[in-house]
Parts: structure tokens; C-alpha cells; sequence
């Protein structure tokens, strides 16, 4: 096990490292480019902001106080949803911080270019290399120096507002909203990134003292006096500053300086602003280099990261490398471009923390015991995501396809690096998967136990013989057997077009007299009415389709046409009449026979079979109908991967329990282990059961593009199977699907 971080951070080192953090280039350098979008109603755009970062800051604050591990976001979002999503906060966090402390210093030093005359990226570089030592001594000594600069900082800024309200003329702010509400949220996304920091704190909460008080009054407590300080500073700026003058300005505050309180004034801003920018760029350093510090301790970078010094108790590899991404940046990247862009993923991050307290919360996680609870659960953590994603679409298709580019390129890094090594997921997919097995068992309760006047219809042609239309009966009688129900036996004869159904209807032909008659035998064979008749049409699976419309039919059993139609350019009658049927239907096999009294209990082993999702209610009514007519067993297959974690084999089993429970026959679960082809797998787990029941992928489309897996499935399956077809009614949407099938 790796050191651990000494706890010792108090509140006011935890509230200076928050306000340092936000207290920077927000409100230094941009809201003269944000003027230039919204307008005066630039002063509103950075309360909307604030408001907006809230329910982020609240569920890092509770997150916080559950786990105060360092790593902070990084930490909540790939424990509430997986190292792959962890891995791309992680990275991507890292990455947006380091992009942000180098634009801190990079938008300080035009500050110091005021007074004097001085090159930009040198002094920038000495000042990273500065801070770089700093956090290598340890964190005391950066939460220390970061009291002091925000002491001093804040002084002047609030000296600042009191000295510059009454320079401000009020002519300023007319036109207030002549850029519109497009304007105002454009301005709106583009500040966002001002108040970032507020929750950076999360990510050093391993060094926090009490963390359970500290974190969230220092978060809350950063957030709402920033808020204030920056509606008020902006207020002035914009009041003091004629609007084509100020627009586009790199030191706006040193401008509104300047005509409100003449050179001692530009003084302090232009000293206030150095501190501002470079306490943000300690900050972000020392939280930053928390992200692959706690990347390592998890596996998902490289081990070497997670080293603590013996001297400083610092993860001095993992600040090294943080200090040494922000020297690059600074010497060879244009910052201010791509500072816009890592702005866009941090409200990306923000949406996943929303989320991520909804995992924790509805996944029931064992030790999850935050001392702080968001208020107003979950619609703080809807309106946080709703709104953040809002916001990005009014950043421009640059910064979304950039910050695109940063998940790809950390999702790349995890399958390259980590995947393999990681046994383990988030509480988010395991809660949905549990959340969807509960819904499926309910919904499985309710067809199991449906009842009232259920009717079975079999169809049969001329060319059915005695021994499939046994095989047919003795299904369709035990899926009725329990049920109250009746079986309706219907011989379709198919005439051509030119012969008059009228008279070939009146002619009994002796294939006609044969099929009354074995069809009589063989209703005295089953416990349950049978009704037979016959129908003459020009088209029998419209005649088929039809018939079972009109007499209201609740399911058709009937031969499977088992070829193969891989790209399902031409459809045979059997799958046009499964696509129009008006009901449920089950297919059953050629290889089906039935037994010597026609009854079904030839299979003492019933298996169901699914290759991903959870098994549709129907397949379970099905084999649970059978296998309580003929005192079978059912055998739940289900493939897994030898890497499936302990959680998710845990949460199959509890399922499968579920499944049990609904079932009126002994049910056995049977997990099989799928390293190759899981198909082949399920198929060869098959030959020791005595029927197979299979589902359906469902819809044409499905079947257009490729051959369905479930049909694979009943093709190569190595006993007899039938085929199981919902009704389009029963199935989950394309959405239901596609969730059902990534959670389990």
C-alpha cells in the first residue's frame, strides 16, 4: 500500500487554495472578450455562471466528505462510473488544470508589462519554476504562501470596488441587453471556466483536516463570496470603462484602474493581478498533480507516479511532471486558444460529478456515508448537468470537437494501458443494472402469472404432418395448461388466385378429412380444449395474420423456418408473419419432437439462453410454463468474460435469484466462461439440456444489416430449441435496448 498524505490543511488554507484557484484570469483577462459578446450584460453572465457551477460544487462537497481521498474529481467520477470514464477524467482534468495554470501565467505577466518593460514567456517560465519548488517542499508550505497572496489579493480588490463605484457613470450600462439571451449564454459559457477552481480543493481533500466540515464551507463558502466579489468587480469595470474602449482590452481591470484612481490605483490592480494569476497557477499546480498521483495509486498510469517523498511527504514524480506539461505550454503553445478548449471538457467534468452522486446515491454503495449532503437530491445534480451541457453548445464546434479529441485520446490510453489490470466498475453501471433486473423481474412476475382466457393459436398447412403437428400441440397445450386457456388448431389451405375461395372453401377434400381426424386424436391426448378449423385463402400468412387478429389471439406456436437469411434482402413467409403477427410468437424447431402421449415432457432440462441483457419476460413465462407441465428444471446459461468483475458476477447471481423466485419450478444458474467467441461457447453449454428457449433481437432493420444473434443461437444450439418472438408492443424501445445491453 502506498504512503498516505498527511492531513494538514485547515479551513483557511482550504478556503485561500479554492479562491486562489478562481480568483485569476476569470476575471483579469476575460471579461473584456466577454464584453465583446454579451454586452454590458456581461455583469449578469458571471452570476448565471455561478449559479450554474453550484450543484457541481454541492456534489463534489458531498463526494468529498465520503471519500476525502486525493484525486478529487477524478476519484468520484471513476468510482461512481468506472476507471474508462475515470481514466478520461482523470486525464482530461489533468490536462484542463495544467492548460489553466499556464494561462495564468502567461495572462499575468501583460500585467507587469504595464509598469515595466518586461519579456513575457521568460518571466512566465521563472515564476512556473518558483511555484514547481514550492509544492515539491509540501503542501503546508503552498497552502502558507497561498493564505498570504490571497490575503493581499483580496485587499486590493476590495479596495478596488470601494474606490472605483464612484467613478462609475451610469450611461455605461445602457444597451444593457442589446447582444440578446444568445449573447448573454455565449458569455455565460465563456466565463464558466472563471469559477473551475472552486471545487479544486476535492482533489487535496486526503490533506484536509476535518474534512467532513472543511470541504464543504470552504467549497460553499469559496463560491458564494467569488460570486459576489466578481459581480461586483465586473459591475465596475463595465461602469467605469466606455464599452469600445474596454472591449478586447488583455488588462481590463488595469484600464478601469487607471480612469477611476489614476496611477496608485493601476499599482495595486497591476499587484493584485500578479498575485491573483499566480496564486491560480499554484493552485492548479498543486491540485493537477494530484490526478496522476491518484491515477497510479489506482493503476490506471504508470506506479512510479504514486511515489511520496521521504523528505517533503509530496508526490514529487507526479508534480514534476505536472510542472513540466505547464513549462512546455508556456514556451510553445499558444495558450489563450487552447485554454477555451480545456474549458469545454471542465464543463464536461462538471456534467459527469452531477452524475456521479446519482450513481453513489441510487447504487446503494456500501461505505458510502458522506457527512454533507446535497440539498434538493437529484435536482440539483439535473439542473448542474442540463445546464452545463446547455452552456457547451454555445462554446462553438472547435472547443466540442477538441475536447472530443482529449476523451478519444484517454480512452485510447486506458484500452492501451490499464485494461486487463482493472477488476473493477463503477456503482453507476452496477446500479443500472440492478435497476434495470428489478424492472425485468417485475415485468417477468406479471407474464408469468398472466392468466384469464388465454388462447394459443396453432397453424398448421396440408403439408404438416402428424408428428410436427404433435410437436406443436403439445407446446401450445403446456404454455395453456396453467393458464385457463384453450388451443385453437387452424389448417390454412392455400388455393390459386383464379379458383373461387367460395367454392373451394365447400369442397372437403380427404386431406381436409385426415387433418379433423389426427387433429381429434391428438386433442385427446393433452389436458386442455382444443378447437380446430380450417381456412381457404390466396396467401397464407396473410390469411394466417389475419385470422389471428380477428379471434384476438394471445400467441401463435409454429414451425420455424431455420434458414439462415444473413442479410435479410428476401423474407421467407415464417419471419413476415413473426414481424405483422398482432401477438407474441414461438417458433419451434424441426429437431422439436414430441413424446410418445404427445404431451410435452420429454425435456427434464430446460435451458434459457441470452448472449448480452437480461432475458425478456416472455422467453422466462415460456420455459416456465413447459417446464412446470413436464416437472423440468430450467437452467439459466449466461455467458461472462474471466475478466467480469467480482461485482458484476455478484449482481448476475442476485438477478438470477430474482429470476428463481418468479419461477414455479427449481431454477439453476449457470454463468459460462467466454474467452473467445461467446456464441460458441453458449452453444456448447447447450449439449448437456434437453430443449433450449432463445429470445429475439427484434426488428427488420436489425435483420437488414446482420443476422441476429439469437437466431445464431437457435440455428447451432445442440439440442432442440424454440424461438421466443415478443410481440413489437412488448419490446423496449432502440434506447431500452441499447441501456439494457450496456449494463449487463
Amino acid at each position: 500500500m502506498g504512503k498516505e498524505l498527511e492531513r494538514d490543511l485547515g479551513l483557511f488554507a482550504v478556503i485561500a487554495i479554492s479562491l486562489g484557484a478562481m480568483i485569476g484570469s476569470g476575471i483579469f483577462i476575460l471579461p473584456a472578450l466577454a464584453l465583446e459578446i454579451a454586452g454590458p450584460a456581461v455583469i449578469l453572465a458571471y452570476l448565471i455562471a455561478g449559479v450554474l457551477v453550484l450543484p457541481a460544487a454541492l456534489s463534489k462537497a458531498e463526494m468529498a466528505t465520503a471519500m476525502p481521498e486525493a484525486g478529487g474529481t477524478y476519484i468520484y467520477i471513476e468510482r461512481g462510473m468506472g476507471p474508462l470514464l475515470g481514466t478520461v477524467a482523470g486525464l482530461g482534468t489533468w490536462f484542463s488544470l495544467s492548460f489553466k495554470g499556464a494561462l495564468a501565467l502567461v495572462g499575468g505577466v501583460p500585467y507587469l508589462v504595464v509598469l515595466f518593460d518586461l519579456p513575457i514567456k521568460p518571466v512566465a517560465l521563472g515564476l512556473a519554476v518558483f511555484l514547481i519548488g514550492v509544492n515539491l517542499l509540501g503542501a503546508k508550505q503552498t497552502g502558507r504562501l497561498q493564505v498570504g497572496i490571497v490575503i493581499a489579493m483580496l485587499a486590493a480588490l476590495v479596495w478596488f470596488v470601494a474606490g472605483g463605484s464612484g467613478a462609475i457613470q451610469s450611461v455605461q450600462y445602457e444597451g444593457f441587453f442589446e447582444k440578446g439571451a444568445g449573447g448573454l449564454f455565449a458569455a455565460t459559457g465563456l466565463v464558466f471556466v472563471s469559477y473551475a477552481g472552486v471545487t479544486k480543493i476535492a482533489s487535496v481533500a486526503e490533506e484536509i483536516e476535518n474534512p467532513s466540515r472543511n470541504i464543504p464551507l470552504g467549497i460553499l463558502g469559496s463560491l458564494g463570496f467569488t460570486t459576489i466579489l466578481y459581480v461586483l468587480l465586473v459591475t465596475v469595470v463595465v461602469g467605469v470603462v466606455p464599452g469600445e474602449e474596454l472591449s478586447g482590452s488583455l488588462t481590463p481591470m488595469a484600464d478601469a484602474a487607471q480612469v477611476a484612481l489614476a496611477r496608485p490605483g493601476v499599482i495595486v490592480v497591476v499587484f493584485a493581478a500578479i498575485l491573483a494569476l499566480v496564486s491560480t497557477a499554484n493552485a492548479g499546480l498543486l491540485s493537477s498533480s494530484r490526478y496522476p498521483f491518484a491515477m497510479s495509486r489506482d493503476g490506471l498510469m504508470p506506479e512510479s507516479l504514486s511515489t511520496v517523498s521521504q523528505r517533503f511527504n509530496t508526490p514529487s514524480l507526479a508534480i514534476s511532471l505536472t510542472g513540466g506539461v505547464m513549462l512546455l505550454l508556456i514556451a510553445f503553445v499558444p495558450i489563450l486558444d487552447i485554454a477555451k478548449l480545456a474549458s469545454a471538457f471542465q464543463i464536461l467534468v462538471f456534467v459527469l460529478v452531477n452524475i456521479a452522486v446519482v450513481a453513489f446515491r441510487e447504487g446503494d454503495v456500501e461505505g458510502y456515508d458522506p457527512a454533507f449532503e446535497s440539498p434538493l437530491y437529484p435536482w440539483t445534480q439535473g439542473f448542474g448537468a442540463v445546464g452545463g451541457l446547455a452552456l457547451l453548445t454555445q462554446m462553438g464546434w472547435i472547443p466540442i470537437l477538441s475536447a472530443a479529441g482529449i476523451t478519444l485520446a484517454s480512452v485510447a490510453w486506458y484500452y492501451v494501458y490499464a485494461h486487463g489490470k482493472i477488476d473493477r466498475e463503477g456503482v453507476a453501471r452496477d446500479a443500472v443494472r440492478r435497476s434495470v433486473g428489478r424492472r425485468v423481474v417485475e415485468e417477468t412476475r406479471s407474464t408469468v402469472s398472466e392468466s384469464n382466457d388465454y388462447e394459443v393459436l396453432v397453424p398448421v398447412t396440408e403439408e404438416t404432418t402428424e408428428r410436427r403437428e404433435a410437436a406443436l400441440l403439445g407446446i401450445a397445450a403446456g404454455l395453456v395448461g396453467q393458464r385457463d386457456g384453450r388451443v385453437r388448431v387452424v389448417q390454412f389451405d392455400e388455393v390459386p388466385d383464379q379458383t373461387p375461395l367460395e367454392g373451394a372453401s365447400a369442397e372437403q377434400s380427404p386431406a381436409d378429412v385426415a387433418f379433423e381426424e389426427r387433429t381429434d386424436r391428438l386433442a385427446a391426448e393433452v389436458d386442455v380444449p382444443v378447437e380446430y378449423g380450417e381456412i381457404v385463402s390466396h396467401d397464407t400468412k396473410h390469411a394466417i395474420v389475419n385470422f389471428a387478429d380477428h379471434h384476438d389471439s394471445d400467441m401463435m406456436v409454429l414451425e420455424r423456418n431455420s434458414t439462415p437469411l444473413r442479410f435479410g434482402l428476401f423474407r421467407n413467409d415464417f419471419e413476415w408473419i413473426v414481424d405483422h403477427a398482432p401477438c407474441d410468437v414461438v417458433a419451434v424447431g424441426d429437431d422439436v419432437v414430441p413424446a410418445e402421449e404427445y404431451d410435452f415432457d420429454a425435456a427434464n432440462v430446460i435451458a434459457l439462453v441470452t448472449d448480452r441483457g437480461p432475458y425478456d419476460p416472455l422467453k422466462v413465462a415460456v420455459a416456465d410454463a413447459l417446464a412446470r407441465e413436464g416437472d423440468a428444471t430450467i437452467q439459466l446459461l449466461y455467458p461472462v468474460s474471466p475478466e467480469a468483475t467480482t461485482q458484476r458476477r455478484e449482481t448476475l447471481a442476485d438477478y438470477h435469484d430474482e429470476l428463481a423466485s418468479v419461477c414455479s419450478v427449481p431454477v439453476e444458474s449457470v454463468l459460462v466462461e467466454s474467452e473467445g467467441d461467446r456464441f460458441e461457447e453458449l452453444t456448447d453449454a447447450t449439449g448437456t439440456v434437453d430443449l433450449v428457449v432463445v429470445g429475439d433481437d427484434g426488428g427488420r432493420v436489425h435483420r437488414t444489416l446482420w443476422r441476429r444473434s439469437q437466431d445464431r443461437l437457435a440455428d447451432e444450439a445442440q439440442t432442440s430449441t424454440i424461438q421466443v418472438h415478443p410481440h413489437g408492443s412488448a419490446r423496449p424501445g432502440l434506447f431500452g435496448r441499447l441501456v439494457e445491453r450496456l449494463a449487463f
